[in-house]
Formats: structure tokens, sequence, C-alpha cells
């Protein structure tokens, strides 16, 4: 009995010898060097978007797709298009409680050229106070479809300001906000505004892998593959912000994770690898994703932004957006017990990291959507510079992280575990 035993100790050592092998041997630092070096080239010209640099960026994440073997989201195209719209601002005016309000104290976010709102339109009003979060309320908006108008706490001049940029870019919808600075309450009031409103195409890239018994329920695994594109040169002449860590490190995991399962082949549940465009500048390349699934189906998505620095802890370390909303992050970790490598939940609430990327549009739909990184947002010094170039990443840790989400993430995708739901409550 003993020789038994120790023959099946020893072939269980084996076997999972050999299951830790596909790994290491699909995600190392050879090919996360690989793949980001491409993604972070200068002839990508900074992945902005409408550029030839995204489009040439998108091409290449499809190939990597086809490579790897995983099917495209519809027909033989792994491309997810759609149109944004670009308005360009003519003029603004109205009346609060019988006063002129300044041009610059109003903005609209609508796919109309001409809006118009008074105090008897029908349209829901609402305020967002001292104590309230205004991007965090305005996603929320948009996401009803609905017509609002929004008075907006003078506090948040700032931020209203960022709203404006926001609005040079927007998505589509039949919503219609309109958002005017104010500390009034708003009794009798009538808006007016104009613009000129262009359509512009864009596109996701997106792959999948159908689950083997549970082919309706999904599991996503995303990043966004556009950046800041090309800017003023610095002092030694470079103009182009690569985006090394901001966020080819998150699609080079999308990327790497998609050739790791596709080997597998042992998915119970559909596995949707997403990388999106246009997150820099608004975040509709994710929203427009969200759209096209049924929130009920989706048992959790892996955000995967910035994880090509150390976090604060060192390496073999991440953190969890929004950890205390949901169990996923214990999921991870119980899955990951025995190993190096920990995850934490983040360490910068103060920045509303949960609600900032692409994980949100879904999490507010209550869906334990949850972003993954290692930024150190407190003292990242290259984010957003020219300076964020794959000379300041380190492959292995990558590697390394990359790894631990396919691991961390095995039960989920086996439909053995399923997070809890995010409570859409907290969210308002």
């Amino acid at each position: 009995m003993q020789k038994i035993l120790s023959i099946a100790a020893l072939l269980a050592i084996g076997h999972a010898a050999c299951a830790q092998t596909p790994v290491d041997k699909i995600i190392n630092a050879t090919e996360v060097e690989r793949i980001e070096k491409t993604l972070s080239a200068d002839d990508m010209q900074g992945r902005r978007t409408f550029t030839p640099g995204i489009d040439k960026a998108a091409d290449f994440i499809a190939a990597e797709f086809k490579k790897a073997g995983i099917q495209p989201l519809k027909g033989d195209s792994y491309f997810q298009e759609f149109a944004m719209l670009k308005p360009k601002f003519l003029s603004a005016n109205g009346t609060l409680n019988g006063n002129p309000i300044p041009e610059k104290n109003i903005v609209a976010l609508s796919s109309q050229n001409t809006i118009k709102v008074t105090d008897k339109s029908g349209w829901e009003k609402v305020n967002v106070g001292e104590s309230d979060t205004l991007f965090p309320v305005v996603m929320r908006l948009l996401d009803t479809k609905k017509n609002y108008f929004v008075t907006v706490n003078e506090k948040y001049g700032r931020m209203f300001n960022g709203l404006k940029r926001f609005r040079e870019q927007t998505f589509e919808s039949p919503a219609n906000i309109v958002l005017v600075l104010t500390n009034e309450t708003p009794n009798t009031f009538s808006v007016e505004f104009n613009q000129e409103v262009n359509r512009a195409p864009l596109k996701n890239v997106v792959g999948i892998i159908p689950g083997n018994k549970k082919k309706d329920e999904y599991v996503i695994f995303s990043g966004h593959y556009d950046h800041l594109g090309i800017g003023k040169p610095n002092a030694e002449g470079d103009s182009i912000f690569n985006g090394a860590n901001d966020d080819a490190s998150g699609v080079t995991a999308v990327i790497m994770l998609a050739q790791y399962y596709a080997k597998q082949k042992n998915n119970e549940r559909t596995l949707v690898f997403a990388a999106f465009t246009a997150e820099e500048v608004g975040g509709f390349g994710a929203k427009h994703f969200s759209e096209q699934y049924d929130p009920s189906k989706v048992m959790a998505m892996f955000n995967i932004e910035m994880i090509g620095t150390e976090s604060k802890w060192g390496t073999n370390s991440a953190f969890i957006t929004g950890y205390e909303k949901t169990d996923m992050g214990t999921i991870l970790e119980k899955n990951l017990k025995g190993s190096a490598f920990k995850f934490y939940p983040d360490p910068y609430p103060d920045q509303q990291l949960f609600y900032r990327s692409d994980n949100a549009t879904l999490a507010r739909q209550g869906v334990p959507a949850h972003t993954i990184s290692t930024s150190k947002m407190d003292s990242e010094k290259f984010y957003h510079t020219v300076d964020d170039e794959i000379e300041t990443l380190d492959m292995k840790n990558m590697a390394e992280i990359i790894k631990s989400i396919a691991l961390s993430a095995t039960s989920i995708i086996s439909g053995k575990d399923t997070p809890s739901r995010v409570d859409t409550k907290q969210l308002r």
C-alpha cells in the first residue's frame, strides 16, 4: 500500500509539473517583449484615435488573435466596428431663474446638432452637489439613455472644463444631457446649444474561445490599445507618446492570455478577448463593446491596465480596483495560494480608478468587472509622457503578472467559481 501511495504521489507531482509547463512556455519574458515592442514602436505613431498608427496596431492585434487560434467575434473579422461622434461647438445660450447663463457654463452631451430644453420640456432634473462625484454621475446618466437637465456645483469648475473636452468626442446615444455650472436651484430655465456633428469610424479588436458547456456565460479579458499619438517634441526631440505601459502592456497581456487559453481547450465558459479603442478620449470603445452583452451573462471581466512597472509592493504583485465591491479578488487569491504572487486592494481609492477605466460600464450594470494594474498612480513619472517607452518596463515581471492572471482565473473560466455581483446601489 505504501508503494502504491508513493507512486500515486509521484504521478501527482508529475501531472502538476506538466500542467505548469504550458504557462511558462507560452507566457514568458521573450514573448512579452516581442508583442510589447511592436505595439509601442515609433511606427505606431502613439496609436491615437483616427490615425493610421492606431489602424496599424489594430491589424497587428487581429493577426495575433488569428495566430493564437481564437475565433473572430463575428463572421471572419476580428473588428467590432462602430461610429463615434465628433461635435464641433458653435454656440450656447440660456437663462436660469430669469438670469442669463454664461456660454462657458453650458455643456451638452448629445448626438443632435441643436439641443433645446426648458423647464417645461419634461426632462429629468439632476443636481451634482458638493458631496457627489461629477464624472461617475454623468456616465451613469448616459447609460440610462434618457434626457437630463443637470446643474453642477461651482466647486467642479475645473472638472466642468474637462466635460467640454469630453464632449469633443461623443458616443452615439439617444440620451441628451445639458449641464449648467451653477449653485442655483433651477426653478425656471431655457437653454439652446448648437453644434455641428460628424461621425467617425472606430473599431475594437475582439476574439473568442467558445465555452465547452457554458457557452452563454462569458469571461472577458480586456485592455485598451489607443494612446495619445504625437505631440510637441521634448528637449531630446522625441514627440511620440508610445504608451508602452499605457496600455500596450495590458493589450500584450490580453494577446498572451488568448494564446494560453487557446492551447488549454478546457474553458467551460466562453472567453472573450478585447482590445478597446478610444479609452483615452472617453472610454467609448469599451462602452460600445459592453452594450453588445447582456450583463447578467457576463460572469467576470479582467480589465488589464498598465502592468509594465512594479507595484508599490514590488515585483510579483498587483492591485485590483473595486476590490471590496465583489469577492472576485478573494477567488483569484485562493487560486494563487502557495505562489509568490499577491493581489492587493486598490491603494489609491481617492483617484476612483474603479470608475475611470474600461471596466466601468459593465461594473455599473452589476458585473464583477475589475481592473488589474501595478501603476503607482501617485508617482508614475512616465505616465502620459513621451518617455513611456519599452525601456522603462520590466518584461520578466510582466510575464509573472500575466501568468498569475491566467492561473488565478482558472476556477472562474471552468465555471467552478462565480464572483459576486457589484451592488449597483453603491454606484449612485
